[in-house]
């Protein structure tokens, strides 16, 4: 037997079905298993069906409505201010919303859901569907606007566009179903979905 085979081939058994962690911090959700599929469509998905209804689709303009409103009241916020406030509002909303919860806030699909945001769950991860047209058309409508009555001031367009941005790039069909894991949250292990030693 050469010198150092078997601990060689021990090692490298052991290494080849994990992810390296050292520099990447991003993370592929891997696909679901035949138990999840059958609990996925053993029951409707409310959670994530709600956006294809008659009202659901009016709730965006009416909270942007809404929180201008707001922060016109508030005395002392300027217009330039106030419509960035607006857009910054909104798309931390729906940021937390659509990209950052994963699951289900309800019990009744035995967790079948737990790996995916919002998003993800909408129209069965079908991208370009109108639900998800109109969900991407709303932060680039608003950050438009903002744009227009800040009267393209370069710092607020800055603002503006980073806000756009942390929200339409999780949209994208590239992104779908990565996420971006923090070192100090995870080992490997937890990672990878083995149980940490």
């Amino acid at each position: 037997m050469p010198d150092g085979g078997p601990s060689r081939l021990h090692s490298g058994s052991v290494s080849k079905g994990r992810r390296r962690r050292s520099s990447s911090i991003i993370y592929v959700e891997p696909p679901e298993t035949i138990e999840q599929l059958s609990d996925q469509v053993a029951l409707p998905n409310l959670n994530a069906n709600w956006v294809n209804n008659k009202g659901a689709w009016l709730i965006h303009p009416v909270c942007i409505a809404g929180l201008k409103i707001f922060y016109d009241t508030i005395p002392g916020v300027s217009q330039e201010t106030s419509w960035t406030l607006t857009n910054i509002t909104y798309m931390v909303a729906t940021y937390l919303m659509f990209h950052y919860v994963q699951g289900i806030p309800f019990e009744f699909n035995s967790g079948a859901y737990d790996n995916l945001n919002m998003w993800e769950q909408m129209d069965n991860g079908d991208q370009y569907t109108p639900s998800k047209k109109f969900l991407t058309s709303m932060p680039i409508l608003l950050f438009l606007l903002s744009t227009h009555y800040t009267h393209y001031d370069l710092t607020f367009f800055v603002v503006n566009c980073m806000a756009l941005m942390s929200v339409i790039i999780p949209k994208l069909p590239s992104f779908h179903r990565m996420r971006v894991v923090m070192p100090w949250s995870q080992t490997i292990e937890e990672v990878d979905g083995e149980e940490p030693s």
